[in-house]
C-alpha cells in the first residue's frame, strides 16, 4: 500500500486566491488558502514567521454539539473529570507545582499531562467547578515562578535539570491565554525563556524525555514570539531545534517509542516555520510515511507500535497507546494551521473516529493503555513478547498507564478547538466538521472594523453526509467561507439558500464560497460517501474497507467482565488513599462469537461485496458502541479454523490472503471500527 500524500509546493504560486469579498457570488476552489496577507483579527505568526495558512479562533470561540459534545461531557464526568481525587500525583499536598522552592513529593508530567484536557475541557464546557479547579493549579504554577525565572519542579537527570515536564505546562498556559488573556501568562513565559537562554548547550534538552520533545518547547516560544515580537525569542528557536534529538534524519527515527513518534515528528515542520527551509517540512511528511512503511500498514491512522516499535512487528495485532492517539491528532492539528493541507485534517479523523473512541469504555470512567485494530481480548494478562510490554496493558482501567491516564483528556477537547479555523482573508474554514457553533471575527467592514458572526453546523458527521450551516449576523457582511473537500468524496455538492453553486472540486480542495451573508442565510454541503476497500500488500494482502471517513470492523458479541482496579492495575500506578475501586472499577473483555472471518469479495470490484445498512430514526447521542452504531455493513465471509489466539493470548498473525478454507458462506455484520473494542479491522481474503 503506498501513502499518497498532498503536494509540498507551497509557494503562492501553487494555489488559485480566492476573489476578494464582493457584494455578489463567487466560488472558487484552492488547494490552500492563500497567505499574502495575515488575518486582521486572530494571532497568528509574526514576521519573519511563515505565515499560518489557517489560524487558531480563541478557546470558547467554538461550543461543540452532537456526540462531541457528549464525548466531552462523559469524559468531564467520568475519569478525566475526577481524577483529581483519584491520582496521587494529582494531591494538593506536596505538590511542587504549588511550592515555590519547586520541592515536592509530586511533581512532574502527571499533573500538566492532565490539566491540558482538564483545563480546556473547563474552557469549552464552561464548567464552573472545573474552572476553580484549574484556576488553583495555574495560580500556583505562576506563583512558583522563581527570581531565576524558572518555575515549577525542579527534576534533575543525571546532574541536569530536565524541563519535560515545563513544557507541557507552558501549553495549559497558553490555553488559559487564549481562552482568557492574562499578562502574568506572558511575563512567566519571558521570563523562564530568558532562564533557558542562559542554559549552556551541553547541558539543554539531554534527558531523553526532554531530547525527544523539544518540539513542544519551540512551539511555545513561537507561541510568545507571536504575542510580544521579542526577537530574542528567535534565538532560543534555533538553540531549542539544534539541541533536540534529530527527526530530520533520512532513513532513520531518533527512537522508537509510539507516542515520541505522534508526538515529535512535527518537529522539522515547527522549525521550518523559521527556517523557511523546504528540507524542514519535507521532513515531517517523511517521518509520518516511513513509521507506516516500517511498522504496519494498518487501518485507523497510526501503526503497529506498543509502547516501542520493533522491525518484524508490524501485524495488526500491534498496538498503539492512548497518548499516541491523542498526540498524533495535536500534531495533525498544528500541521492543518502550518501547511494548509487537507491531508493532515483527514488523518486527525482517521484517529478520532477510528481509534480514539476504542480505547475507553463507553462511560469514560477507564481506559486501555494499549489498543490494536485486530484485537479479539482485552484482559490483565501478560501478553508480552507479543506485545513489547510485559504486564496488564490490555485492561480496561482508571488506575493504570500513568501516562495515559492523564494525558487521554485533551484528544477530543482539541480536536472541538479546531473544528472551525480563520483564514488568512478574514474568513473562516470549516476543517473537522462536526455538530458545532462558531462565533468569530470575519469581513473588511468601513474603516477595517470587524463583524461578528456566528455559524450553526447541525450534522452527524461522519455517520451522515449531509452538513447544514445557518449564518447569524446583525447585519450582511461579506467573507469567504472554506468548506474543506474530504479526500474520499469525488462529488460533492454545494447549495446557498436551496440553490445549487457550481464548484468543480477534487478530493483533498476546499470550496470557497464569498458573498454577503445575511441573517439566516444557509449553506447545505453535501458529501457523498461510497464503499471502498484498501488493500494492504505489505501486510499479507489483507483489506480494510471503509464508507467515507470510516473504517469497519467484524461485530463481535462482547462479554465485560468486572474486576478490582487496584489488583490489575499496572505496577507503577499510584492512587490516593480514599480513591475507591468500587466506584471506578476495570473490565477485561471476551469475545463471546466468532471473529476468525476472511471476507469474500468481488474480485474485479470487491467494494460491491457490501451492503450498507443505515438506521432510521433520530441519532444516538453517543454513537461509539456496536448496537448504537448508526451505519452497519453487511458482507459474506468464511471462517479459518487455523486463524485462532497464538501463544501469547492475542490474535494470531494475519495468515496471507488469499487464504483456502472449506468453511462454509455466512453474512457477517460490519460495525464501524471506533464503535468497537474488541474488533477485526484487517481482514484476510479468502479463495
Amino acid at each position: 500500500m503506498k501513502y499518497l500524500i498532498s503536494s509540498l509546493a507551497l509557494s503562492a504560486a501553487a494555489f488559485v486566491a480566492p476573489n476578494k469579498p464582493a457584494p455578489t457570488r463567487t466560488v472558487t476552489v484552492v488547494d490552500r488558502p492563500v497567505t499574502t496577507s495575515r488575518n486582521a483579527y486572530y494571532v497568528s505568526n509574526q514576521a519573519p514567521l511563515q505565515p499560518e495558512f489557517l489560524v487558531k479562533l480563541p478557546i470558547g470561540a467554538i461550543k461543540p454539539a452532537g456526540w462531541l459534545r457528549e464525548n466531552l461531557d462523559r469524559q468531564a464526568n467520568g475519569l478525566a473529570g475526577h481524577l483529581g481525587q483519584i491520582s496521587i500525583w494529582l494531591t494538593k499536598k506536596d505538590n511542587a507545582w504549588l511550592s515555590k522552592t519547586g520541592k515536592g513529593e509530586y511533581g512532574w508530567e502527571e499533573l500538566p499531562y492532565w490539566l491540558k484536557g482538564y483545563g480546556d475541557m473547563a474552557y469549552v464546557l464552561n464548567r464552573p467547578d472545573m474552572l476553580a479547579e484549574t484556576k488553583i493549579w495555574l495560580d500556583g504554577t505562576i506563583n512558583s515562578q522563581r527570581d531565576n525565572g524558572d518555575f515549577g519542579p525542579i527534576v534533575m537527570k543525571n546532574g541536569k535539570r530536565d524541563l519535560w515536564a515545563q513544557m507541557l505546562m507552558l501549553w495549559c498556559l497558553q490555553s488559559s491565554y487564549e481562552h482568557k488573556p492574562d499578562p502574568r501568562i506572558l511575563t512567566l513565559m519571558t521570563r523562564y525563556f530568558a532562564w533557558q537562554s542562559t542554559i549552556p548547550d551541553d547541558q539543554f534538552l539531554e534527558d531523553y524525555w526532554e531530547n525527544s520533545r523539544g518540539g513542544d518547547n519551540l512551539f511555545s516560544v513561537y507561541w510568545l514570539y507571536n504575542r510580544t515580537k521579542n526577537p530574542k525569542l528567535l534565538d532560543l528557536g534555533t538553540k531549542i531545534h539544534n539541541n533536540t534529538a534529530n527527526w530530520r534524519q533520512a532513513n532513520k527515527l531518533p527512537n522508537l517509542h509510539n507516542v515520541n513518534i505522534a508526538q515529535c515528528f512535527r518537529e522539522p515542520a515547527t522549525y521550518y516555520l523559521q527556517s523557511n527551509e523546504a528540507s524542514d517540512l519535507k521532513a515531517t511528511y517523511r517521518d509520518y510515511n516511513m513509521v507506516r512503511e516500517r511498522f504496519g500498514q494498518v487501518p485507523g491512522g497510526m501503526w503497529g507500535g506498543d509502547e516501542n516499535s520493533r522491525p518484524g512487528y508490524d501485524d495488526p495485532r500491534q498496538a498503539v497507546e492512548t497518548c499516541g492517539m491523542v498526540e498524533q491528532m495535536a500534531s495533525d492539528e498544528l500541521l492543518m494551521r502550518f501547511t494548509g493541507d487537507p491531508f493532515w485534517a483527514e488523518n486527525c479523523e482517521d484517529v478520532a473516529f477510528n481509534t480514539l473512541p476504542a480505547a475507553f469504555m463507553p462511560d469514560y470512567r477507564s481506559l486501555r493503555y494499549l489498543t490494536a485494530p485486530n484485537m479479539v481480548v482485552s484482559d490483565s494478562k501478560n501478553h508480552s513478547p507479543g506485545l513489547q510490554n510485559e504486564g496488564p496493558f490490555l485492561m480496561m482501567n482508571p488506575f493504570s498507564s500513568r501516562c495515559c491516564q492523564h494525558n487521554h483528556s485533551n484528544g477530543w477537547v482539541y480536536y472541538a478547538e479546531n473544528l472551525w479555523m480563520a483564514t488568512p482573508d478574514n474568513g473562516l474554514a470549516a476543517v473537522l466538521y462536526n455538530a458545532s457553533s462558531v462565533t468569530a471575527k470575519v469581513g473588511d467592514g468601513p474603516g477595517g472594523v470587524p463583524q461578528m458572526v456566528t455559524l450553526k453546523q447541525e450534522t452527524n458527521y461522519p455517520f451522515e453526509e449531509q452538513v447544514r450551516m445557518t449564518v447569524q449576523t446583525a447585519k450582511p457582511v461579506a467573507f469567504p467561507l472554506y468548506l474543506r473537500v474530504p479526500a474520499w468524496c469525488r462529488n460533492p455538492t454545494v447549495r446557498i439558500n436551496g440553490q445549487v453553486v457550481k464548484a468543480d472540486a477534487k478530493p483533498g480542495q476546499y470550496i470557497v464560497v464569498t458573498e454577503t451573508w445575511k441573517q439566516g442565510d444557509k449553506i447545505t454541503l453535501d458529501l457523498p460517501m461510497h464503499l471502498a476497500v484498501r488493500t494492504w500488500d505489505k501486510n499479507k494482502n489483507s483489506v480494510s474497507v471503509n464508507y467515507g471517513p470510516l473504517t469497519f470492523s467484524t461485530k463481535i458479541e462482547q462479554e465485560f467482565r468486572k474486576e478490582d482496579s487496584k489488583k490489575t492495575a499496572i505496577g507503577d500506578s499510584k492512587w490516593q488513599p480514599n480513591a475507591d475501586p468500587t466506584q471506578w472499577p476495570s473490565y477485561e473483555i471476551y469475545p463471546k462469537s466468532a471473529w476468525n472471518y476472511g471476507l469474500v469479495l468481488n474480485g474485479s470490484k470487491p467494494e460491491e461485496s457490501f451492503t450498507v445498512v443505515k438506521k432510521k430514526g433520530v441519532a444516538n447521542t453517543f454513537p461509539f458502541t456496536p448496537d448504537a452504531a448508526p451505519i452497519t455493513l453487511t458482507a459474506k465471509a468464511r471462517k479459518i479454523p487455523g486463524w485462532g489466539v497464538d501463544q501469547y493470548g492475542l490474535c494470531a498473525v494475519l495468515p496471507q490472503s488469499p487464504v483456502a478454507t472449506t468453511e462454509p458462506l455466512e453474512t457477517i455484520t460490519l460495525v464501524p471500527m471506533g464503535t468497537t473494542r474488541l474488533r477485526i479491522s484487517a481482514f484476510p481474503v479468502v479463495r
